[in-house]
């Protein structure tokens, strides 16, 4: 996650944990996340989605012809292209979506 959705999820978290305050057995944040991604009654409760998905190669060779100026214009050897993307160029392989409050945070990881 970004620094900034990283901020939204601990606002929530705190308000969250609130709730328990007085009790020894707080929930972890990774539990709240994990209710949150996995849990829909739960998330919609405390007004945030968080949603993760693997990226497809057009999606991530999009990235990549945005960040390089790599020129596509010979044959492509997909899988030598897809090998730099993981092992060279770090493209991203997943797209992370955080929606709270109408606010829609995206993040690459």
């Amino acid at each position: 996650m970004s620094k900034e959705q990283e901020e939204l999820v601990d606002e929530v978290y705190n308000k969250y944990t609130t709730k328990y305050m007085g009790y020894e057995d707080i929930p972890s944040k990774d539990l709240f996340i994990f209710e949150i991604k996995t849990n829909p009654e739960f998330s919609e409760k405390w007004g945030i989605t968080i949603e993760e998905r693997e990226l497809s190669l057009e999606e991530r060779m999009g990235l990549c012809k945005e960040k390089w100026d790599y020129s596509w214009n010979r044959t492509i050897n997909l899988e030598d292209i897809e090998w730099r993307m993981n092992n060279e160029w770090n493209i991203p392989s997943k797209l992370i979506t955080i929606i709270y409050n109408d606010t829609k945070i995206e993040s690459y990881e």
